[in-house]
């Protein structure tokens, strides 16, 4: 089987493609690489694409024999997106349709689309499900809740389209981000021995990356007529903050202290994984905890140097950086 994975050397995609070639999958993952070449192995079934998902030639030109194409790729998290508003809506919802449509015309069988759990915007209810009104707070999230309804258009028996609305995603990668939440916490506990809580009662739901890795893989797998356009979260724990900054210090050293800041971002998610669940049987396999630890080790052993400094690790300071148009 032939997958093509738009931003497949990202924070997720990079490992997402790993676990597909162990598999025997065929990949080709195309990406523009700004945080790296070397983040993916070279495997013989593997073909690695230096690109940019708005250049449609280069399209036609790679999704040819394709069987599913795995669309990653986007300018991520609000303040990258807000640095430049109209190169985020350029490539998070000018370039979608497009790329849509030619998945169809090229035969593609299966869509997947890695939308976010912001689309739901804030919610009181404790149950956040996938049939609740979308109420997005940001241009980040509304382009996200677009894509979906644009996908939607599109599915049919032979094109089965499937989103995923997942929580934020923590834990260690090749292509390491330490720009959200968990991962940002546990940075500074292990370096600084301190962690600024800025509020604390925002619910933030989050999954293992590994475990964000085999629902993509659950989706590859599963019978068409369960997920053909079919919207599922996918999380796991939705801690507030300070719960989180809590956790983390159980695994870091009693000795991390804990600073509360006051903040005006009041952002709140908490969603419900029971639809993936009932219908897919998907669970997630791995904690909060598990994340913090594999960081930690990642740190004891040496492979994220430099990780207060270096911008690799911060999309907003590598965006400012390279001025992408």
């Amino acid at each position: 089987m032939n997958i093509l994975i738009t931003g497949g050397a990202g924070y997720v995609g990079s490992v997402l493609t790993s676990a597909l070639l162990n598999q025997g999958f065929n990949i080709k993952v195309l990406d523009l690489m700004i945080y790296g070449e070397d983040v993916i192995k070279p495997h013989k079934n593997l073909v690695m694409i230096k690109g940019d998902i708005r250049n449609i030639d280069l399209l036609k030109k790679n999704l040819d024999n394709i069987d599913i194409v795995i669309h990653l790729a986007c300018i991520s998290n609000d303040p990258s997106f807000e640095l430049n508003p109209e190169l985020g809506k350029s490539i998070n919802l000018d370039s979608f349709e497009p790329l849509v449509k030619l998945c169809v015309e090229k035969k593609v069988k299966r869509f997947i689309y890695a939308s976010s759990s912001s689309v739901y915007g804030l919610k009181s209810e404790n149950n956040v499900h996938e049939k609740m009104k979308l109420e997005p707070l940001t241009d980040y999230s509304k382009y996200k809740a677009q894509c979906e309804i644009i996908l939607s258009k599109y599915s049919s028996e032979n094109f089965v389209t499937t989103t995923l609305r997942p929580a934020t995603v923590c834990g260690y990668s090749p292509r390491q981000r330490l720009d959200v939440v968990v991962n940002i916490l546990t940075n500074f506990a292990f370096h600084k021995r301190e962690i600024s809580i800025f509020g604390g009662k925002q619910s933030r739901p989050n999954i293992h990356i590994e475990d964000m890795v085999n629902s993509y893989l659950c989706l590859i797998k599963a019978p068409s007529k369960l997920i053909n356009n079919e919207i599922f979260n996918v999380g796991f724990e939705n801690k507030t903050v300070f719960e989180l900054a809590n956790l983390v210090k159980e695994n870091i050293g009693e000795d991390v202290n804990l600073k509360k800041v006051p903040t005006d971002d009041n952002r709140s998610y908490h969603i419900s994984s029971e639809k993936i669940k009932k219908i897919l049987n998907f669970e997630p396999r791995f904690k909060i905890s598990d994340a913090v630890i594999d960081l930690r080790n990642a740190f004891e052993k040496k492979l994220l140097p430099n990780s207060l400094e270096d911008k690799k690790y911060f999309n907003i300071k590598t965006m400012k950086n390279i001025h992408l148009k």
